[in-house]
């Protein structure tokens, strides 16, 4: 067993209990259809965590030549995939309610933990890429990302026209990472 086969073994379980919390988190409100009010941008931002996990999973795949495996090294790396699982949890309300499950409501309560999670993963995305790859141009849209939900922590904005602009936005950049990275992301 290689050092990076030994480390990735935690990674995934990791990535794999974010992914367990959103599959839980959908069969629960699929479960409660009638009681739950869906709104499209948290319905586009649980898809957004859930793409996130699988990119991280089939990323980490490049570090298999990075070495030296230290402690401190593997502990860096494994913050990214906590705090995808962290977002995946927060994601979903968890104490069942007798009411109706207003998803529009939990999204305006909830949004700034969302933002400053996904922030928290564009400074990690950031730093990670600096550590393996070098400064690259790549580095500029996480950190315009930044930028544009920190204005939405620092000063809350509550209209929804611009949480839906900036949903479709988040929604386009992932689109967008795909269709520029699909011959690169490939595992051979």
């Amino acid at each position: 067993m290689t050092a990076f086969e030994y480390v990735i073994v935690l990674i995934s379980i990791i990535l794999g209990l974010g992914i367990t919390q959103i599959m839980m988190g959908l069969a629960d409100l699929v479960h409660q259809w009638n009681r739950v009010k869906f709104y499209w941008p948290h319905l586009i931002w649980i898809m957004l965590v859930f793409v996130l996990h699988i990119q991280d999973w089939w990323d980490t795949y490049n570090l298999r030549g990075f070495e030296p495996w230290r402690l401190p090294t593997f502990l860096f790396f494994s913050l990214y995939p906590v705090n995808l699982f962290v977002l995946a949890r927060i994601l979903f309300p968890f104490q069942p309610t007798d009411g109706t499950i207003d998803l529009r409501e939990f999204y305006f309560q909830n949004f700034r933990k969302f933002f400053i999670s996904t922030m928290l993963l564009n400074l990690l995305s950031i730093a990670e890429n600096i550590m393996v790859r070098g400064v690259e141009y790549s580095l500029l849209v996480p950190a315009g990302l930044f930028l544009l939900l920190g204005g939405f922590v620092i000063r809350p904005v509550d209209s929804e026209r611009y949480h839906k602009l900036l949903t479709l936005l988040l929604l386009a950049l992932l689109i967008f990472s795909v269709v520029l990275n699909w011959n690169t992301w490939l595992i051979d």
